[in-house]
């Protein structure tokens, strides 16, 4: 195993990396002796009792591995709260968030509609995770329009959200080579995980990278299947329903950026104690391992099935429309220990800088429309 200059996990956090990494040596095995990245992910991140979404170790916030949005304030779980007071009265009354986290995000929304006297009839949490639910039911405890599911229902009406759920499902490694593209793999090897390339038997997972005949020898980058075929169902869902919308936020780019000559090594991530490295193999199941989202797949997917493409912004974007300046002056400048927090906690949300032009907002429908404030600095053209 590479060392990486981390801290140290606990012992027992340890021999739960151990574990999980028999079980991928024996599915490697398995599969004579080697297995495509998406599957090496998908085991390190969700494995019953040992991935790392749903094991026991604290994801999210200070003491986790990393921060999201709805961890840094509650004045983006109110934005999102004001944007579905608006679209609620023109669907049915419900709510849906895929990767509720901590159930954070889920809180400030419900807090801030209760607040406008406009609460949701109900508000559906999709959760695979067991760890993850049993914090979310100690959170939103007080929410009786809280139900959660398993997964996903054949037909919705209403409002589906996601913050930083596509990047967290498996990706394919793909590497261009002298007679075309190889999948790159994973083998079990002198008591280690390795990198090994062998023939991609799904060439089809490559038509979401353009220009491919321009692209150099020994050029890595992902493809998303999953994610797409995740795409394709919630479109499904929302068809068969009365009038819905999915609003993903996530960081990421259109394909004409994602795809650039200088990003030949991809763009997975691994998130361990709020260090940021390349390494997938560095304590399996006690780091986050992520790619950025190819947002032009994701809404030409959506399309394909049936949805309107709404809206594609800068997260900065998508907040101060949705009225989170005003929710900051709820808090009176002249009051300068409570206000200065919030504004410092909102400047990261909304700053190029930050957060607000690496995190984008995809918000695509059926049978609605959205309000006119959120077609305003619309970048659909860059799809």
């Amino acid at each position: 195993m590479q060392k990486l200059q981390l801290p140290e996990p606990s012992p027992e956090a340890q021999a739960a990396s151990a574990q999980l990494s028999r079980l991928i040596q024996q599915k490697i095995s398995a599969n004579n002796g080697w297995i495509a990245f998406a599957e090496f992910m998908e085991n390190a991140l969700y494995a019953p009792q040992l991935g790392y979404y749903t094991g026991g170790a604290a994801k999210l916030g200070g003491a986790g591995d990393f921060i999201t949005s709805p961890e840094i304030s509650p004045l983006f779980g109110g934005a999102l709260a004001n944007f579905a007071a608006q679209l609620l009265p023109q669907m049915s009354n419900q709510l849906m968030e895929f990767g509720a986290g901590t159930g954070k995000l889920a809180f400030d929304i419900l807090t801030e509609l209760h607040r406008q006297s406009c609460p949701p009839e109900r508000y559906y949490i999709v959760e695979l995770s067991g760890e993850l639910r049993s914090r979310q039911e100690q959170l939103l405890k007080d929410f009786k329009e809280v139900v959660w599911l398993q997964q996903m229902p054949e037909s919705f009406s209403g409002l589906v959200l996601g913050n930083e759920v596509l990047d967290a499902m498996p990706a394919h490694l793909v590497v261009k080579a002298e007679n075309g593209w190889l999948e790159r793999g994973v083998r079990w090897q002198d008591d280690q995980f390795i990198w090994v390339d062998q023939p991609l038997k799904q060439p089809e997972i490559l038509a979401q990278i353009p220009a491919q005949d321009d692209l150099p020898i020994g050029y890595l980058t992902e493809c998303h299947p999953i994610a797409l075929a995740f795409m394709r169902s919630v479109a499904q869902m929302l068809n068969k329903g009365d009038g819905g919308l999915a609003l993903w936020i996530d960081y990421g780019f259109p394909a004409a950026e994602y795809y650039l000559h200088q990003r030949d090594q991809g763009t997975l991530m691994c998130h361990y104690r709020h260090h940021s490295h390349t390494d997938p193999f560095y304590w399996p199941g006690l780091q986050d391992i992520t790619t950025h989202v190819d947002f032009s797949a994701i809404s030409y997917a959506g399309e394909q099935a049936g949805l309107d493409l709404l809206s594609y912004t800068s997260q900065a974007g998508f907040l101060l429309h949705a009225g989170v300046g005003e929710l900051l002056l709820r808090t009176s400048p002249t009051d300068p220990m409570r206000y200065l927090p919030q504004a410092n906690a909102l400047q990261k949300l909304v700053s190029p800088a930050e957060m607000g032009e690496l995190f984008k907002v995809l918000i695509m429908g059926a049978k609605t429309s959205l309000p006119a404030q959120f077609t305003q600095q619309d970048r659909r053209h860059r799809l």
